[in-house]
């Protein structure tokens, strides 16, 4: 394969002042051909959440949908450091999680970047150490989150405020909340410096496989039938308008890969535990990632009708400025896919095209 891997260190804890007043990429000249490209620049995140990503590149499915066009990749810890990627034009695509789309859509006046699909639902929870049973056992304790402003720390942060706990994005409150890099929330688990952290897969199984943590809260129990977006692909705008060729065959990639899983159920697991150990340099036990892909779910579908409710939830959580989301869609380069393959369309829910 021709795959060129790069990871990408993610150290960046306060990203609140770029959020906040966001960063929006120069709109493309409509009366200018675009020029010709010769790879896409993709991102994702060595989880089990982003098993398509994983799938499509050590399957070669990217590369077989893309042709001639190189796939080089960037490998980040949370959704803000990819977002801040994507709008210095670094990347043209990228896997990552609903709340980074909606608030750099929406700092960026609709110009940065639209959702082209969805790649992955559940896989989400908060974890806990022993002794910490219930919601009222959590004051006073310490929780990490990968990111500040991702879609996890979002998700926890919403979930205090409606247990009657006051957090603030500078660590204060009744619950400090610590964006951690996840490895590094395992090692301090361990070591007893944080009681818990909410996370995606695989690292939820990988502390309580690991290190004897245990659910306090299941993020699909929140949600009407257990359905909340985790991961969807999100593409630079410029990129999409002057390339949609591109983009639709990156999408045919994506649509292979989430078919694959499905075809593959028992081929999946060591596909995606090789493609974790090839960016970790560690493989996941048998265990945890068995244990994970049992939380996730994979389709196209990116669930639009839910990214209302993520807005109120950001902005709550102090981490967006409120605006309008409508455009944030543009599903119809998979739709034409579906169409053609003989599948139902998916919605944008009214924010979008579709």
């Amino acid at each position: 394969m021709n795959n060129i891997r790069t990871a990408t260190t993610i150290t960046t804890l306060g990203l609140v002042a770029a959020m906040m007043s966001g960063c929006a990429a120069a709109s493309a000249d409509p009366g200018q051909a675009a020029e010709p490209v010769s790879e896409l620049r993709l991102g994702y995140f060595a989880n089990v959440t982003h098993a398509p990503a994983l799938v499509g590149l050590e399957e070669g499915l990217f590369e077989d949908a893309l042709g001639v066009l190189e796939v080089t990749t960037q490998v980040f810890n949370a959704g803000p450091a990819a977002i801040e990627a994507l709008s210095a034009g670094a990347i043209d695509a990228t896997y990552i999680g609903p709340n980074p789309s909606i608030n750099t859509f929406i700092q960026s006046g609709g110009e940065s970047a639209r959702i082209v699909a969805g790649a992955a639902t559940g896989g989400a929870a908060l974890v806990v150490r022993e002794g910490i049973d219930d919601a009222s056992d959590l004051a006073g304790t310490t929780l990490a989150t990968p990111q500040l402003g991702n879609t996890q720390d979002v998700a926890l942060r919403t979930w205090l405020v409606d247990e009657g706990y006051e957090t603030d994005t500078s660590g204060g409150g009744d619950v400090q909340i610590t964006p951690t890099e996840n490895a590094q929330t395992l090692t301090l688990f361990q070591e007893g410096e944080v009681d818990g952290a909410w996370l995606p897969e695989p690292w939820v199984s990988r502390l309580i496989v690991d290190a004897g943590a245990h659910v306090l809260v299941d993020e699909a129990d929140l949600w009407e039938d257990g359905e909340f977006p985790t991961t969807v692909l999100l593409v630079r705008k410029d990129f999409l308008d002057q390339h949609p060729d591109v983009v639709a065959d990156l999408l045919e990639g994506h649509a292979d890969a989430v078919q694959w899983i499905a075809d593959n159920p028992a081929d999946a697991p060591a596909v995606i535990n090789g493609a974790i150990e090839a960016e970790t340099g560690k493989p996941l036990a048998d265990e945890v990632i068995t244990r994970a892909l049992e939380h996730v779910t994979f389709s196209v579908d990116p669930h639009a009708d839910t990214f209302e409710a993520l807005v109120e939830d950001g902005v709550a959580a102090g981490t967006q400025k409120e605006g309008s989301i409508e455009g944030l869609f543009d599903l119809r380069l998979l739709n034409e896919l579906r169409e053609s393959d003989g599948a139902d369309t998916v919605s944008a829910a009214g924010l979008g095209e579709d």
